[in-house]
């Protein structure tokens, strides 16, 4: 993986007043087509604007029409339609940072931060609903794109990723037999405020983008059999307002595995703790109406709020949510993000808890030295 350079930013934007705008809906993707991701990659012809990375990747550059129109809050409605899926998958909006004026690139070699994370519900494309929407508020993306020195050196390039797979659906949907079309993606970008006088310094500092956390791969983990991963990263000022933004989620289907049970997570920067929270609790019978597929998850009566927050993480055709962790000043230098789950087991080495995280902050100006004030001799 290629190292990136940290950005410290010094960002004046302009606006008339404080008043609201009318909204912007910009749509970025559309009519993209998801393939089983474990598959050839599909040579299929996209819709203009439109790069296919994988089967379970597409990416489009964000337009300069775009960029000019991001005002101080962004909201991502991301839509799935079902194809030839009937299982819950996880799926990512990411944000790539892309050498200036290439017309592509390879997914290992630039850098990116994930913006949103969601699970497909078990969907049956010829049943109603045949579509779920999500929905993230994403203000401090708008800081992202704005940021000059960012775009003097790179393109924003926008990724809707989900990983699919048909061979269940391929016996169990009708219309489906012999497919491999798993998903079609929307994503849009719509914002409502018009910009504001705002003169500040941001500290941006990607940490982790989707490293697969588990006990049993020495790669994934500090110490095999613990189920701990430390990351170091690089603040070039002092920073106040360090926000970290934080996505995890647990998965592993298999008999007692940990997409199953709710586990302690605890958070650490540079040896401190600062966040410790039980992913899931809430109910999913909001969501029972996109699971349009029999499947193990929704049975045929509801289930009362205590019985969901026994057991589950997440709720298919629900978002994950993105955890934001605020220190109110940083120092320059070194530090460490540190994630644990001590009680996670991984049942049969099976299952992951993909983490991603960025920082983003306000640099503090250099503290000016104080001049001596002993006379000489």
């Amino acid at each position: 993986m290629r190292s990136f350079p940290l950005f410290t930013i010094s960002l004046l934007i302009f606006s008339t007043c404080n008043l609201l705008h009318a909204q912007e809906s910009h749509v970025i993707i559309d009519k993209a087509v998801y393939y089983d991701g474990y598959a050839k990659k599909v040579n299929d012809t996209l819709p203009s604007g439109l790069l296919r990375l994988s089967n379970y990747q597409i990416t489009t550059k964000l337009s300069q029409a775009t960029l000019e129109s991001v005002f101080d809050d962004i909201t991502i409605k991301v839509t799935i339609n079902a194809l030839c899926d009937n299982y819950d998958r996880m799926g990512n909006v990411n944000l790539a940072l892309v050498p200036k004026g290439k017309s592509g690139y390879h997914p290992d070699s630039v850098q990116h931060i994930e913006v949103g994370r969601f699970i497909t519900p078990f969907m049956n494309k010829n049943k109603d609903p045949k579509f779920v929407e999500y929905i993230f508020r994403a203000d401090n993306i708008a800081k992202l794109l704005r940021m000059n020195a960012l775009k003097a050196q790179y393109d924003f390039w926008l990724e809707l990723e989900i990983f699919g797979v048909p061979y269940a659906a391929n016996e169990q949907v009708k219309g489906c037999s012999g497919r491999n079309d798993v998903f079609e993606g929307k994503v849009e970008f719509i914002s409502t405020k018009v910009l504001m006088i705002v003169e500040e310094n941001t500290v941006f500092q990607p940490i982790a983008f989707k490293h697969m956390l588990n006990n049993y791969e020495a790669v994934k983990t500090d110490t095999l059999g613990k189920t701990v991963k430390t990351f170091e990263f690089n603040v070039p000022s002092e920073t106040s307002n360090a926000i970290f933004y934080l996505i995890t989620s647990n998965h592993g289907a298999n008999e007692n595995g940990e997409e199953y049970i709710r586990r302690e997570h605890f958070v650490y920067i540079d040896n401190k703790e600062v966040l410790k929270y039980i992913p899931g609790g809430k109910s999913c019978e909001p969501y029972r109406i996109f699971n349009t597929q029999g499947n193990g998850i929704y049975g045929r009566n509801p289930e009362p709020d205590s019985s969901w927050a026994s057991w589950n993480n997440w709720c298919p055709g629900d978002t994950i949510s993105v955890r934001e962790i605020t220190i109110r000043n940083l120092s320059a230098g070194k530090h460490t993000f540190t994630i644990s789950v001590p009680d996670a087991q991984f049942a049969e080495k099976q299952g992951y808890f993909p983490v991603s995280v960025y920082l983003q902050g306000t640099a503090q100006p250099p503290k000016k030295k104080r001049k001596s004030s002993k006379k000489r001799a």
